[in-house]
């Protein structure tokens, strides 16, 4: 059998052969009315669907798109069935395991090298983090806020110029290992903050003004896993009581209406809750970094894929947060920001009705904490390539992300006391 990835990528401890997706498909289906999201849901008893968008069953519903991925086997039976039902639906990937090879699509200069054109995997991280530090030893440093289930350490990088005591943003990437677009996002933000200081004004001013900690992966036990094992992982890699079911989805793992969803408490779930709030190593490390730095932190951003939205509390309800005029004011400017180099099109809103309802979030939680100004970013694409953007996409990804983000910024460094 091939491998999934490149050998040197494999970690020699893991004897287990990856998982391979030759044939797998992924469908795109426009749901009509409700009759049609049944036969959606009916088909997930018969058959394995895995879905990309939503990203679970109970949130399928009238008037929505659904992105899923199939397997080769089960593929002829499912288009089958949506073509007697009449149901419109078009193949945005004939073939799973051809785009996750086609993903490097980036020649490497220095093959084994740390690149911001590249997705790295954690090792390459972990190093970067260090180079970042000795690079740059009056403006980053790094903290050890934690450590996760398999031992791995979880890294803060913080980013500061000259005054030490001022207000801060707490940023995330990586809550979900499949995403990798994201992490490559917070490597390239923390370049750029870097690499601009002191010759870019508002990078300066933003810096000497405000503290940034950076978390670039979140889910680390999870993100090697989609490096070695399987691409498409999502979960972290915790093991559950009374179930084979691996992993808790750490990002319904906060502390807020945490168990709102009936359906968020079955482990082989894609979106497990975990046992308890903040049951997970990283999520509680998250939570009490935080917590103990809550005074100064003014804003919350986290960084996900795909979709392309950029999402605002809350989402366990459809109420509408105090400050949501404010919000949805920042979040239409940043959006329009983002559009300007590549034309590149976001939504924006509350999370329950801009994309689904979801309870137990990182971002409803940082809210409810007292951080008011918190947002989610959907980045690339709109599922041409879902979860598997090629290489090619990441530095005009994480350009135009960087437009939005440091306009929150400034908005953030203006408006909050």
């Amino acid at each position: 059998m091939r491998f999934l990835l490149p050998v040197g990528l494999i970690a020699t401890t893991l004897a287990i052969a990856p998982v391979r997706f030759d044939g797998d498909k992924v469908l795109r289906v426009k749901l009509q009315d409700e009759k049609q999201a049944n036969i959606i849901k009916d088909l997930v008893k018969t058959s394995q669907l895995d879905f990309w968008y939503p990203d679970a069953t109970h949130h399928v519903a009238a008037n929505m798109t659904v992105d899923f991925q199939i397997s080769a086997k089960e593929s002829q039976f499912v288009e089958s069935a949506l073509d007697q039902n009449q149901m419109h639906y078009e193949i945005l990937i004939h073939d799973v395991q051809e785009e996750v090879e086609k993903q490097f699509d980036v020649k490497e200069d220095n093959p084994g090298r740390h690149s911001y054109a590249k997705y790295n995997n954690w090792n390459k991280i972990v190093a970067w983090t260090e180079k970042m530090v000795h690079k740059h030893p009056k403006m980053v440093s790094r903290i050890k806020i934690g450590t996760t289930v398999e031992d791995n350490p979880l890294y803060v990088l913080k980013i500061a110029g000259k005054d030490k005591r001022r207000k801060a943003i707490f940023m995330d990437c990586g809550i979900h290992a499949r995403e990798w677009i994201s992490p490559a996002f917070c490597q390239w933000f923390v370049y750029q903050a870097t690499k601009t200081y002191g010759k870019n004004k508002i990078m300066t001013k933003l810096l000497d003004r405000m503290n940034f900690y950076v978390l670039p992966v979140f889910n680390v036990d999870g993100y090697i896993w989609s490096w070695t094992q399987n691409r498409m992982w999502r979960k972290n890699r915790s093991r559950n009581q009374n179930s084979k079911c691996i992993g808790t989805d750490l990002n319904r793992n906060f502390n807020v209406s945490w168990n709102s969803f009936p359906n968020t408490n079955d482990p082989c779930q894609e979106i497990y809750r975990g046992p308890a709030p903040e049951s997970e190593k990283e999520t509680k490390a998250v939570s009490d970094f935080i917590r103990s730095h809550l005074k100064s932190i003014k804003a919350y951003i986290t960084f996900h894929s795909y979709s392309q939205m950029l999402l605002f509390p809350y989402g366990y309800t459809s109420e509408l947060p105090p400050n949501h005029k404010n919000l949805a004011k920042v979040a239409k400017i940043a959006t329009d920001v983002l559009s300007t180099p590549y034309e590149t099109h976001y939504t924006y809103g509350p999370i329950a009705s801009t994309i689904y309802p979801t309870s137990g979030s990182s971002l409803d939680w940082a809210y409810n904490l007292g951080i008011k100004h918190t947002f989610a970013f959907e980045l690339r694409d709109k599922g041409r390539f879902g979860f598997l953007l090629p290489e090619s996409q990441i530095k005009p990804t994480c350009k135009e992300t960087m437009l939005a983000v440091k306009f929150i910024v400034k908005y953030i460094l203006k408006h909050t006391s």
